[in-house]
C-alpha cells in the first residue's frame, strides 16, 4: 500500500531527528555545547564513525517497524509468518551445515591454516600487513564461529585497544562467510550451478580486508 502525505512528514521528521542527533553528538560545538575531552581529542571522521555506530541500532530498530506501521503492513502478523518459514528453513540445512563444519574442522585441525599462514608471511610482511590476522582472514569465508573464536584469542594476545585487535575486530564486521552462505543457504533450496558468487564473494570479502587494515591504521 503507497504510504500517504502523512506517514511520509513523519518518516521525514524521523530522519530530521537522527541526524540532528548525530549533529548534537558528534558536533556538540555547533549547538553551543561544550565538547569533552574525549571528543575534542577525535577528528571530524572518528566523532561520525563513533557516532554512527552509536545510533545505527536505534535508528534500525525504529525505522522498519515505523516504516511499516506507515504504509499499513501488519508488522506482528507478518514477523510471525516470517518466524514460521525461518523454523522450516532451520530444518532444511541442518545437512548442508554440519558437512561445512566438519570440513572446515578437518581443514583447521591439520593445520592448513598455519601453513598457508607461514607461506604468505614474507609477501605480507613487504606489503606492511599483518600475519597475524591471516589466520582470521583464512577462516573468515569458512565460518562465522571460527573466525570469532580465532578473533577472541587475538583480543586476549595483543589486548582489545591495540592495533591487531581493532583491524580484526573491523576485518570481522567487514567481510562475510561466504563459503558458508553458498553452502548452506545455497543447497537448502536447491541451487547447484553458483555461478559468479564465490568470485564475487571472495573479491567483496578481500575489499573489506584490505580497506579495514588501510582504514584501521589511518585512524589508530
Amino acid at each position: 500500500m503507497p504510504m500517504n502525505a502523512i506517514g511520509a512528514g513523519i518518516m521525514v521528521l524521523f530522519v530530521v531527528f537522527f541526524v540532528a542527533l548525530f549533529l548534537a553528538i558528534s558536533f556538540p560545538e555547533a549547538f553551543h555545547r561544550p565538547a569533552g575531552a574525549d571528543l575534542q581529542s577525535q577528528n571530524p571522521l572518528v566523532r561520525s564513525l563513533n557516532t554512527i555506530s552509536l545510533l545505527a541500532v536505534p535508528f534500525m530498530l525504529a525505522f522498519f517497524p515505523l516504516y511499516a506501521a506507515m504504509k499499513r503492513v501488519k508488522v506482528y502478523e507478518n514477523f510471525v509468518e516470517g518466524a514460521k518459514e525461518g523454523f522450516q528453513v532451520a530444518v532444511t540445512i541442518i545437512p548442508y551445515l554440519v558437512a561445512i563444519l566438519v570440513a572446515i574442522g578437518m581443514f583447521r585441525g591439520a593445520g592448513g591454516i598455519d601453513l598457508i599462514t607461514n607461506g604468505l608471511r614474507p609477501v605480507l610482511s613487504a606489503v606492511h600487513f599483518p600475519s597475524e590476522l591471516v589466520p582470521m582472514c583464512l577462516m573468515r569465508p569458512l565460518s562465522g564461529s571460527g573466525s570469532l573464536g580465532i578473533f577472541s584469542e587475538l583480543v586476549k594476545q595483543y589486548g582489545p585497544d591495540s592495533l591487531i585487535a581493532r583491524t580484526a575486530g573491523t576485518i570481522y564486521g567487514s567481510t562475510e562467510t561466504t563459503f558458508y552462505v553458498i553452502a548452506v543457504y545455497f543447497g537448502a533450496i536447491g541451487v547447484r550451478r553458483t555461478r559468479h558468487s564465490v568470485a564475487a564473494g571472495l573479491i567483496a570479502d578481500l575489499a573489506g580486508i584490505i580497506a579495514s587494515v588501510i582504514i584501521c591504521r589511518m585512524m589508530f
